[in-house]
């Protein structure tokens, strides 16, 4: 299998290229509407640190999951970029929902009428998706979470970026990018 380009993009390439591809776990099936770029060059990243053994995935060679559990409660998945040996990842932090929204719904205990915020921040897509930590280092072509390309319709979608959240360090760095008016992208909400 070809890796898909986007992901031996230098980070700040990487995050608003994946915009539109696919993520897949079993029958669910999400488009990324939201991303943002870590590097280890910058105090937000775990790989800044150095390689330990949490670190050790962001490290490797493009074309795997780190997935990683945020304050010990969310699974978030991020894709591995840029040469093997330097820390580098995109964090996929929305999905718009197209296949297996009633698994989505059940595994996030939700009604039909929230399917706006069913994949709208990395907590919430882990929890639709049913995934865990125990998929970190994976291949993002063979699963169990697979990476595709962009559905027709998607192949250029309209980007807005602008500074990370959720964090405490690097937050003016405008890392953070979206599908431009996509009611999936998680709050606060970019503006174009």
């Amino acid at each position: 299998m070809t890796l898909p380009a986007a992901l031996t993009l230098p980070v700040v390439e990487a995050a608003p290229a994946l915009l539109g591809h696919t993520v897949t776990v079993g029958d669910c099936t999400g488009v990324i509407v939201e991303t943002e770029a870590y590097h280890e060059a910058e105090p937000a990243c775990h790989a800044y640190i150095g390689r330990t053994a949490r670190t050790e995935t962001l490290f490797a060679a493009p074309g795997v999951w780190y997935v990683y559990r945020s304050y010990g409660v969310h699974a978030l998945l991020n894709a591995v970029v840029e040469d093997e040996g330097v820390g580098a990842a995109v964090l996929i932090r929305a999905l718009e929902p197209v296949s297996g929204l009633d698994a989505m719904r059940a595994r996030r205990g939700v009604t039909a009428r929230t399917d706006f915020d069913l994949c709208s921040g990395p907590g919430k897509l882990s929890q639709a998706l049913g995934f865990d930590t125990d998929r970190n280092a994976t291949d993002v072509q063979r699963g169990p979470i697979r990476l595709g390309p962009p559905p027709p319709g998607w192949e250029a979608p309209s980007i807005v970026a602008g500074p990370r959240i959720g964090i405490t360090k690097a937050t003016e760095l405008p890392w953070r990018f979206s599908v431009a008016g996509n009611r999936h992208v998680s709050r606060p909400r970019p503006r174009a």
